[in-house]
């Protein structure tokens, strides 16, 4: 790692200390024995896994939460420029730095595999920890989920660094990939961006900040993909052509694309192919990515998916349909944004042919204002006028409370129970569990 730039810190402070790649942040300085401190508007399984770790978290964005001595200030793309935390370290002349700008700093000078795409990340950054670990590369690891060991971050003591890349606010530049890992490129984030081809330009950036002697891992004849790698200097690898050879433990034909992308990157790290397929076919999938959660008292399973766009959400439910072939399967899916429910209605709409049962909760805001001009009845509705499967039941409910008591109230033995969405609607399943 960057040493020249760590070495200096002794005490670090994190604005949105909850959030699934500051939190990955914080782990790696608690793992340097720095004092962390954090804060963030809620208490969550991240925030409390933290303070076990040490780390002191605030609940809630006050000025007098920064300590006295800091050397470091990272917060989260989501928190606004007049947080009282930001306004005073900037006051008092503290590093300050966006959670991509510290991964930028973190990693400038490593071998680093940067995985970017629409959908697939997360899943593709777990896989390839999954293989370089177990190949004994001790690979520096961040991921934007938790891993099964409970942790998004992995302390290595190589020059490798594994990170997912969010081309969100075009944060991926911040990164200095020699690998480069595109797994596709789909309409989202266009609040930011405002067009396709605005997402684009931006992955035609990152692809020509990877080296000669680097190497572009992606799906060269996507129609979506190819024209972003016109100025390619590195060698591309098509990821569709590796033979993967093995049954993975994680279902669908998107996890099949993903582990043959972290296939071609473990061989361009020297990797034997059947130790690195062997090595694939035992990983577990992350957490909120098709995650069993339990089953309930009369036997029904419940699964929890993070799927929160249009093509997420088809690839998830034929997953399940594949797994659960003759089910009841009833999706709670929690639109995330009202910007991107908006634009994206119509592919919403067409997204839950392989469910059963659709309940749409209320809109998960985030860090948008209400926005009256669309709501999870709006959803509901053109959900019912695009059906193309005979017998979808499709409903709009106004809470967590209401969902809860109608699936106890309608549970069927051969039900499967699906959470879904970017927001905290895996409550909803817990709850029905517990």
């Amino acid at each position: 790692m960057n040493e020249e730039f760590l070495k200096n810190i002794k005490a670090a402070h994190f604005v949105g200390i909850g959030g699934i790649g500051v939190s990955a942040v914080a782990r790696l300085m608690l793992a340097r024995g720095v004092v962390v401190s954090g804060s963030d508007r809620g208490g969550s399984l991240i925030t409390e896994k933290l303070a076990a770790q040490g780390a002191k978290v605030f609940v809630g964005h006050e000025a007098a939460h920064v300590p006295l001595v800091c050397d470091l200030v990272v917060y989260s793309p989501a928190i606004p420029k007049d947080n009282p935390e930001l306004v005073v370290a900037r006051e008092k002349g503290i590093q300050t730095l966006s959670y991509p700008e510290a991964l930028g700093m973190i990693s400038r000078g490593m071998r680093t595999i940067a995985v970017s795409g629409t959908h697939g990340k997360t899943t593709t950054t777990g896989m390839l920890a999954e293989v370089f670990v177990g190949a004994h590369k001790e690979p520096t690891v961040i991921v934007g989920s938790l891993l099964k060991s409970g942790t998004n971050f992995i302390a290595g003591t190589s020059d490798i660094f594994i990170v997912e890349a969010c081309e969100y606010q075009r944060s991926f530049l911040n990164l200095s990939p020699e690998v480069l890992v595109i797994t596709n490129i789909d309409n989202d984030h266009l609040d930011y961006y405002g067009t396709f081809e605005g997402i684009q330009k931006a992955f035609a950036e990152m692809v020509e900040k990877v080296p000669a002697h680097g190497a572009i891992v992606c799906d060269p004849n996507d129609p979506r993909v190819a024209p972003v790698l016109l100025k390619v200097v590195a060698r591309v690898v098509d990821y569709t052509k590796e033979n993967l050879g093995v049954t993975l433990a994680v279902s669908g034909e998107h996890n099949i694309k993903n582990a043959k992308a972290a296939l071609a990157v473990a061989r361009f790290f020297g990797i034997d192919e059947k130790d690195a397929s062997g090595l694939l076919a035992q990983f577990q999938g992350t957490w909120r990515r098709m995650e069993h959660k339990g089953d309930t008292e009369k036997g029904v399973p419940v699964y929890d998916d993070y799927a929160h766009h249009p093509t997420e959400i088809q690839a998830t439910l034929q997953g399940f349909r594949a797994k659960f072939p003759d089910s009841r399967i009833r999706v709670v899916f929690q639109p995330h944004l009202y910007s991107r429910t908006k634009l994206l209605l119509d592919d919403f709409a067409k997204s839950f042919n392989d469910a059963n049962e659709v309940i749409v909760a209320p809109i998960y805001a985030a860090r948008e204002a209400n926005d009256t001009t669309i709501s999870s009845e709006i959803l509901a509705q053109r959900i019912i006028d695009e059906q193309k499967v005979a017998g979808l039941r499709v409903w709009a409910m106004l809470d967590f409370e209401t969902i809860e008591k109608y699936l106890r109230e309608t549970e069927m033995p051969n039900d499967v129970v699906v959470t879904m969405g970017a927001g905290d609607i895996y409550k909803v399943g817990e709850n029905i569990l517990g």
